[in-house]
């Protein structure tokens, strides 16, 4: 198997706000999570970002605000977009 990931994932569901600079602002789910980045799951909704694009990615409905993240977009399949942690 090729599989080229460095870091284990881990299942997660969480609902996150996703904003794009220039498609705007997003609630997703997450499918899972990494030292590296998170999958979020977009079913009908109108976001198409490009590869290399920069996001930010905050957790929703958590009794505090979450910290927001800057993330960017690395991998695209049929039900979703592989977002990475920008290390700037």
């Amino acid at each position: 198997m090729n599989d080229r990931r460095e870091y284990i994932r881990t299942a997660m569901s969480a609902k996150v706000k996703v904003v794009h600079e220039s498609l705007g602002e997003f609630v997703f789910s997450t499918r899972d999570i990494s030292d590296g980045g998170v999958f979020i799951v977009v079913e009908g909704e109108p976001f198409e970002p490009k590869i290399g694009d920069q996001v930010t990615v905050q957790v929703q409905g958590l009794p505090v605000p979450a910290p927001v993240l800057n993330m960017v977009v690395v991998r695209k399949t049929n039900d979703g977009f592989g977002l990475q942690f920008d290390p700037e």
